[in-house]
């Protein structure tokens, strides 16, 4: 039989367990959403929270492991990489004389000038270097004389000369009265820093580092 309003009104709370069965059901169904609230509220949203973290932590460290997995199963490829860089790197530091090849390199750049038939100016080697990583380069001011076919073949045989020289800030002009053209350029040519020098340098920018702490 259904209860009324009155019914549930007369009804003890402290006698719950006189209640009807529909009662009781109800007081008991009302206590186990409250429970299952307060346990969400209190301690299940944290606990999920921390599952999430952990979660985005294993996945990360999937993606971790993953990307390990892929260097170490390359790893081999990766070294010829690294043998085959070296290599490379070794040719071209071939092409860098060293300090005492210096004179010998001068002497083939101006050779090459006055083999084409050209009358230096100027040839003036910069009083200082400027040194990098692991090489240095020095400047030269040039100023020849010749006709625009031998000012060509003297470019070019710079460019062919078994070490590295460049030509830069280059500018042609006419030489005048005497016919022909005069260049002006910059060569540059480089020469790599022997063992002593690199350990000097190593210092230095040790140093200056200790210096700005």
């Amino acid at each position: 039989m259904a209860m009324t309003l009155n019914d549930l009104r007369r009804l003890d709370p402290k006698k719950i367990g006189s209640w009807p069965i529909l009662p009781k059901l109800g007081v008991l169904l009302i206590t186990l959403v409250l429970i299952v609230a307060a346990s969400w509220w209190f301690d299940w949203q944290h606990q999920i929270d921390s599952i999430n973290q952990e979660k985005l932590k294993e996945e990360g460290l999937r993606k971790t492991f993953l990307t390990k997995k892929s260097e170490a199963i390359n790893l081999p490829a990766y070294q010829k990489q690294l043998e085959d860089i070296e290599k490379q790197f070794g040719a071209l530091l071939k092409q860098l004389p060293g300090r005492s090849e210096m004179d010998a390199l001068l002497t083939d750049i101006n050779q090459a000038g006055l083999g084409r038939g050209l009358q230096f100016e100027l040839f003036k080697p910069a009083a200082q270097e400027t040194r990098r990583d692991f090489y240095a380069e020095l400047p030269i001011s040039i100023k020849v004389t010749g006709n625009y076919h031998d000012i060509g073949a003297f470019a070019s045989d710079i460019g062919k000369l078994s070490r590295i020289v460049t030509l830069e800030n280059i500018s042609l002009a006419s030489a005048g009265k005497g016919g022909g053209l005069v260049l002006d350029a910059l060569a540059k040519t480089f020469r790599y820093l022997d063992d002593e020098e690199l350990a000097l340098q190593r210092r230095t920018a040790a140093a200056k580092k200790g210096g700005r702490k």
